[in-house]
C-alpha cells in the first residue's frame, strides 16, 4: 500500500492543503433504488475531486429499504465499499423502515418483555395494521410487527400510492430475499452479514468539527446527523444518549420516526452552531444548518440526491453530467 499524499493538492502549499476541510457527503434515503444509488455513487465521483471523494466521510442517512425493489442489493453494495474505497470512512444510520427491518430478523437489542410492554401504547392499531403474528412475534419490537403486518387498506392517502404489505411498505424487500411478504422465512433468508450490517447500524452519529459554506464564508460547526431528527423541548443531551445506547424500549423511537416535532434545530444546538442533518421527511430542505436530504422518498420517480460539504452542493442520480 502506497504511503498517503502529505499534500493531496500539489497545486496549493502544504499547510493550505493541510488546513482544507474534508468532504463530507450525506446521502438520503435510498429505499431500495440500486439502480438510482449507483448512478448516485457514480455522479459523485465524478463531480469530487479524486482525492477529496477517496478520503471523504460519507453518512447514509438512513431508509435503505422498502419501496423499491433491490433492498439485499443496495446492503451488498454498502457492504462492498470499505474494501473498494478504504481511504473513506462510511456511517449507516438506522432509519425508521431500517430499524423495523432490523427488528424482524432480531438484530435490534432489548428486552421481549419491554417490547411487549410498549405494544400497548399502540395496541388500538392493531387490527386497522394487520400487526404480524406469526412465528417469534411475541418477542419481536412493535416495529417489526408493524413493518411485516398486512395492512387493510390498500391506498395510502398521505403519499397518495397503494400499500406495498403492510404500512411500511415493506413487500418488496421480502421479495428481493426471495421470500413472500410477512413470511417468516426471511428471518432464514436474510444472509448473516445483513443481519450483522442491520444490528450495526447507529442511531445517531456525531462530528466536532464540519465546514459548511454560508453568506459569510466557510464556517467550522458541529455535526449531528440523525434519520429523522431531535426534538425540541427535551433536553438534547438526553436524548443523544439514549440514541447512542441504542435504547429500544419505546415504541416509537421520534428520532427515526418523528416529523413535525423533530423538523426544526432545537435551541440548545443554535449556539455553538451544530449542523443536523436528516432524511426522512420526503424533502429537500436546506435553511441556515437544518439539512433534510431526502428528495426521492421512495418514489420510483424521483431522485435520490446528496448533499456535499463544506460547498452545499446537491448531487443527484439524475444528473446528467459534461463530458470532457
Amino acid at each position: 500500500m502506497n504511503d498517503p499524499d502529505p499534500n493531496p493538492n500539489p497545486d496549493l502549499p502544504a499547510a493550505a492543503a493541510a488546513a482544507a476541510p474534508r468532504t463530507v457527503i450525506c446521502v438520503g434515503d435510498v429505499h431500495g433504488y440500486f439502480t438510482k444509488l449507483r448512478a448516485l455513487w457514480a455522479n459523485l465521483e465524478a463531480s469530487i475531486p479524486p482525492r477529496d471523494f477517496r478520503a471523504a466521510l460519507v453518512i447514509f442517512l438512513g431508509d435503505y429499504c422498502d419501496r423499491g425493489p433491490d433492498t439485499r442489493r443496495v446492503i451488498d453494495f454498502f457492504l462492498s465499499l470499505p474494501a473498494a474505497y478504504p481511504g473513506q470512512t462510511h456511517v449507516f444510520l438506522a432509519g425508521n423502515h431500517d430499524f423495523a427491518f432490523a427488528a424482524f430478523v432480531g438484530a435490534v437489542p432489548g428486552d421481549a418483555g419491554a417490547f411487549r410492554e410498549a405494544w400497548k401504547v399502540y395496541e388500538s392499531y392493531e387490527e386497522s395494521e394487520g400487526w404480524y403474528r406469526g412465528e417469534g412475534y411475541e418477542e419481536m419490537h412493535l416495529q417489526g410487527r408493524r413493518w411485516a403486518g398486512k395492512i387493510k387498506a390498500r391506498f395510502n392517502e398521505a403519499k397518495g400510492t397503494e400499500y406495498r404489505g403492510s404500512i411500511f411498505d415493506a413487500a418488496p424487500t421480502f421479495e428481493s430475499y426471495g421470500v413472500a411478504h410477512g413470511s417468516a422465512d426471511l428471518v432464514k433468508a436474510v444472509p448473516e452479514e445483513h443481519k450483522k450490517f442491520l444490528a450495526d447500524m447507529v442511531l445517531v452519529h456525531e462530528e466536532d468539527d464540519v465546514c459548511i459554506t454560508t453568506p459569510d464564508g466557510t464556517k467550522h460547526c458541529r455535526l449531528i446527523a440523525v434519520h429523522a431528527g431531535l426534538e425540541k423541548g427535551k433536553d438534547v443531551g438526553e436524548q443523544l444518549r439514549l440514541l447512542k445506547a441504542k435504547d429500544t424500549r419505546v415504541a416509537k423511537i421520534e428520532a427515526i420516526a418523528g416529523r413535525k416535532n423533530v423538523w426544526d434545530i432545537p435551541e440548545e444546538l443554535i449556539e455553538p452552531s451544530t449542523i443536523v442533518v436528516s432524511g426522512h421527511h420526503g424533502k429537500l430542505h436546506i435553511q441556515g444548518l437544518r439539512l433534510i436530504i431526502d428528495e426521492g422518498g421512495g418514489y420510483p420517480d424521483k431522485p435520490v440526491a446528496a448533499v456535499v460539504l463544506p460547498s452545499l452542493k446537491i448531487i443527484r442520480d439524475t444528473d446528467v453530467l459534461p463530458t470532457e
